[in-house]
């Protein structure tokens, strides 16, 4: 059963046109993660910063599909080319703030980050017991965060697709980033 936290970042994250998914657990999430490869015809997808059960699990059924899994670490010698021919991007998010719809991954390194930047569908996968309810509460976790990786960290907060206003003045999805965006949130 979602939790208050959980139902309100769902519905927030509908309405900024995500596509927010509950399961209660990996490999519920990974089926979720797999039924999206499918429906996208998705040759290659990317991962980053997930726990290695859930890369497992999203390996199994990538291998079922035919589809290519690239993962940390990735040769520098290939980047950014090579996950930006990823369809599909899945990333591990450290923690949602559901006031806003908003996952916040933190990456490392550059590679890491550009798993949720250039594929054309982003897949953020988050605990229920990570996610906080306003901003205010998470700037402890992020001052944690800082102080856990003083160098060389990056938090990007996605709240939905990519999105711009620029063109002729209308909302336009997709133009900087993905055009698709899902927010797996897993509940064990």
């Amino acid at each position: 059963m979602a939790t208050e936290h959980t139902q309100r970042f769902m519905e927030k994250h509908l309405a900024l046109s995500g596509k927010p998914h509950c399961v209660t657990s990996k490999e519920a999430a990974a089926d979720i993660i797999a039924a999206v490869l499918a429906a996208t015809a998705a040759r290659r997808v990317a991962l980053a910063n997930l726990s290695p059960e859930l890369t497992s699990a999203i390996e199994q059924k990538a291998s079922a599909l035919s589809i290519e899994v690239i993962k940390e670490p990735y040769p520098a010698s290939s980047l950014p080319h090579s996950i930006d021919e990823a369809q599909v991007g899945v990333t591990g998010i450290a923690f949602g703030i559901a006031q806003t719809a908003t996952l916040a991954e933190v990456a490392t390194n550059d590679a890491q980050r550009l798993v949720s930047a250039l594929p054309r569908i982003h897949i953020g996968v988050v605990y229920a017991e990570d996610i906080v309810e306003t901003l205010e509460d998470a700037a402890p976790l992020l001052r944690s965060i800082f102080e856990q990786f003083p160098e060389n960290c990056a938090v990007s907060f996605i709240s939905g697709p990519s999105r711009t206003g620029d063109i002729e003045l209308k909302l336009t999805l997709g133009v900087h980033g993905p055009g698709e965006q899902h927010a797996i949130i897993i509940e064990d």
